[in-house]
């Protein structure tokens, strides 16, 4: 069995953002707009802050599915796609976190 990856997920994603109708939750959000979306990843994104701090494993790791898929569905939502993502990630490795983080703030 292949490993499955982000990349499988933001291909999902998309197939389902192409589908219409009722079937499709992904194509649901996308209908509501972007606005919704980045309520939903929000929403996600506390939970899964709230299953880290409460020490639930196995409840972060299912919160933590969850965030990711809304994340990429906002990104689908704005036209940004996980490859923008992986070159701005790319070129932060070129230099150490504290030095990435320093020059942000000029």
């Amino acid at each position: 069995m292949s490993r499955f990856t982000i990349h499988d997920l933001a291909a999902t994603i998309d197939a389902r953002a192409a589908s219409g109708g009722e079937a499709s939750y992904t194509r649901k959000l996308l209908d509501k707009g972007p606005a919704h979306c980045a309520k939903k990843f929000g929403e996600e994104a506390v939970e899964t802050v709230i299953a880290a701090v409460e020490g639930d494993r196995d409840h972060l790791v299912s919160e933590s599915a969850d965030a990711i898929f809304h994340l990429l569905v906002l990104l689908k939502s704005r036209g940004v796609s996980i490859e923008d993502v992986e070159a701005v990630l790319a070129q932060r490795t070129q230099q150490s976190g504290l030095e990435e983080k320093a020059a942000r703030k000029r």
